[in-house]
């Protein structure tokens, strides 16, 4: 998820370079794309891109006529530029990666020199794993129930069997070939 807060602390810059509407942030195929419009009359910029509150410079890109520098200090961000617009892309992000980013332009030439903060983006990244890990918890909560209704049947039908067992072996039990010599009670005969 992404917030913007459109804060720009820039300096003598007007708004014929960059405004903060023109920044745009986009997700797509897992990817965050932070995109800025290329300050118009300008020859020689720098845009970069901070993390956190104390700054952490994570992608840079520096434009002149001549050369085109790109910098990362981390695997996750790349940069990319065409003749319109620069882009960041953040890729493989985990939830140590939600933080608050704030894109900084720099304006060399023509002079004057100018600084700008164009903008800050909170990014909230939800893990995979999460969804994994709940997927895998949901199976294992319901084959342990399948496992305990399925030891309950059995318990339930070996009882079963063995109460019908001992009420056959009990009516056989007067009458066994096996004990001849046992008492058998003989039936009543009704006396007139």
């Amino acid at each position: 998820g992404v917030d913007s807060c459109s804060s720009c602390a820039c300096k003598n810059i007007d708004q014929a370079h960059v405004s903060d509407g023109q920044v745009m942030v986009e997700f797509e195929n897992g990817n965050f794309y932070f995109t800025f419009p290329n300050p118009k009359n300008v020859s020689e910029f720098s845009m970069t891109l901070f993390k956190g509150r104390e700054k952490k410079e994570i992608c840079a890109l520096h434009l002149s006529k001549e050369r085109v520098i790109s910098k990362s200090n981390v695997t996750y961000c790349q940069t990319q530029n065409s003749s319109s617009s620069t882009t960041f892309i953040l890729k493989n992000l985990e939830r140590k990666h939600i933080d608050v980013y704030t894109y900084y332009l720099e304006i060399f030439l023509p002079p004057p020199y100018i600084e700008c903060y164009l903008k800050e983006t909170y990014l909230y990244v939800q893990d995979k794993e999460d969804c994994f890990s709940l997927g895998l918890m949901l199976w294992i909560i319901i084959s342990v129930i399948i496992f305990a209704i399925s030891c309950v049947c059995c318990v339930v039908a070996c009882c079963l069997r063995n109460k019908n067992q001992k009420c056959e072996s009990n009516s056989h039990e007067y009458n066994s070939e096996y004990m001849p010599m046992a008492a058998v009670n003989a039936a009543k005969k009704p006396r007139i």
